[in-house]
């Protein structure tokens, strides 16, 4: 089977076999690294990628989405780091978690297994609700528990020979043959609730609607493109999904559709090393040697210039940029302005020595680490202590009284001579032992 271009797909009738396990390993950096500089946004009541973070992923990730018009790894990746513990949603921006902050030292493929390993169990949203195509999914007791169900691919995946190409429809009748299968409706009344067009006329509980391939095989498609494709678990083998499969057209208003959803393209899948690797079919991972990257692109000058002397990936790109400014398309420029940023953004400097020592083949030049201990050392001088409230004591006897009360002065902190500080986890405490010294703080209006 031939590997054809491997950019996005963009219009129907084109064909695209995609070797995702070399771009996995790469897109996973890329990822926690945008997380990291706060490009990416969620929803905070849905977790779902905003339009725009769809849009910023596409353009950084290796090769590009899989089409060109309609997002699948690009709206995947913001939520895979969220199941995976990587990344949280603040003020509506994906921020790392310190167990994301410590991927850097972790090799990629081990990063990958354990966000699969999570969203196994931990996936964030219920993958059938992006087949909008069928109708009635929210409505009450209509839909399974979604964590069975994607154990039921997991097995189904664990059983494909490695190296080989299967076909999805193959692998459709294999499941059926040994009985993995992601039941979708709860029974047959859910079924009921399910329809394309019109609840009534176009219901799948109406006999041979709701058959295994338009709710389980559709499901199954939905984790094989965007989730297992997503990660580098098996390879893509697929076309434009406008008018690729028909079972749907008896369906009341199936006529009127393109296709019953964006993953109607897929025709065949392989399954990778790192897909063994991820499935625990293997307890180590080696990745083919045409795709281990040349790790020693970087020169570090005296002058605190970076030169990239060889491939640079998009994730190496992003790192430079967090802790020095870019000044030439090939060059960046450490100074002490830019790792200060870079602190204040939440970013270790121990991660740029360990960053530009795995890509340099020379020892890194004194001037760096001078600079790097003169900021340490600067960063060093100011704690953060938290947040506070500020209570004001109408003269100074009441603050020495409160401050030197046996209950109270373990419950605050003097700040001059008519403020005292309260930590909020024990401003309860405080109100509290206040008031049996006789006094309260009234309410601010």
């Amino acid at each position: 089977m031939a590997v054809t271009d491997a950019g996005p797909l963009r219009m129907a009738g084109d064909h695209r076999v995609r070797l995702t396990e070399p771009e996995a390993l790469a897109n996973v950096r890329t990822v926690m690294e945008l997380c990291a500089a706060g490009e990416l946004r969620c929803s905070d009541k849905t977790s779902r990628p905003s339009a725009a973070t769809v849009s910023t992923l596409a353009e950084h990730l290796a090769g590009g989405d899989f089409y060109a018009d309609d997002p699948i790894a690009a709206f995947a990746w913001p939520l895979l780091v969220q199941a995976g513990g990587l990344a949280t949603i603040e003020a509506g921006r994906l921020r790392l978690t310190a167990k994301g902050r410590a991927v850097s030292r972790t090799p990629a493929a081990e990063v990958i297994r354990a966000l699969w390993q999570r969203w196994l169990s931990h996936g964030v949203i219920d993958e059938f609700s992006r087949i909008e195509q069928i109708k009635g999914q929210r409505a009450t007791n209509v839909l399974t528990a979604v964590k069975p169900r994607r154990q039921v691919i997991a097995d189904a995946l664990a059983r494909l020979p490695t190296g080989d190409w299967v076909g999805v429809d193959a692998l459709f009748t294999t499941m059926r043959r040994d009985r993995l299968n992601p039941t979708i409706a709860r029974n047959d009344r859910a079924a009921w609730k399910l329809y394309l067009v019109d609840a009534q006329y176009g219901s799948l509980g109406y006999d041979g609607y709701h058959r295994w391939e338009i709710l389980e095989g559709r499901y199954t498609l939905t984790v094989l493109f965007e989730y297992a494709g997503t990660l580098g678990l098996v390879d893509l083998d697929y076309v434009h999904p406008d008018g690729e499969r028909d079972d749907f057209r008896d369906q009341w208003g199936g006529d009127d559709l393109d296709a019953l959803s964006r993953y109607d393209g897929l025709r065949a899948i392989r399954l990778t090393a790192l897909g063994r690797f991820a499935l625990g079919l293997t307890d180590t991972y080696q990745p083919p040697a045409d795709d281990v990257p040349a790790a020693r692109s970087l020169k570090v000058l005296p002058t605190l210039d970076i030169v990239a002397t060889g491939t640079i990936t998009a994730s190496d790109r992003l790192t430079l940029s967090a802790y020095a400014a870019q000044t030439a398309d090939r060059v960046w420029t450490i100074s002490a302005a830019s790792l200060l940023g870079a602190l204040d953004t939440g970013r270790d400097l121990s991660e740029l020595t360990d960053f530009l020592t795995q890509r340099t083949d020379h020892e890194l030049p004194g001037a760096l680490s001078t600079l790097l201990d003169d900021v340490t050392r600067r960063a060093s001088a100011l704690t953060d202590l938290g947040h506070v409230r500020v209570i004001e004591c109408g003269d100074l006897a009441l603050t020495a009284l409160i401050s030197h009360d046996r209950t109270l002065r373990g419950l605050c902190r003097p700040l001059g001579d008519r403020h005292l500080a309260v930590t909020p986890e024990q401003e309860r405490k405080f109100r509290t032992a206040l008031r049996k010294l006789g006094y309260v703080i009234p309410a601010r209006h």
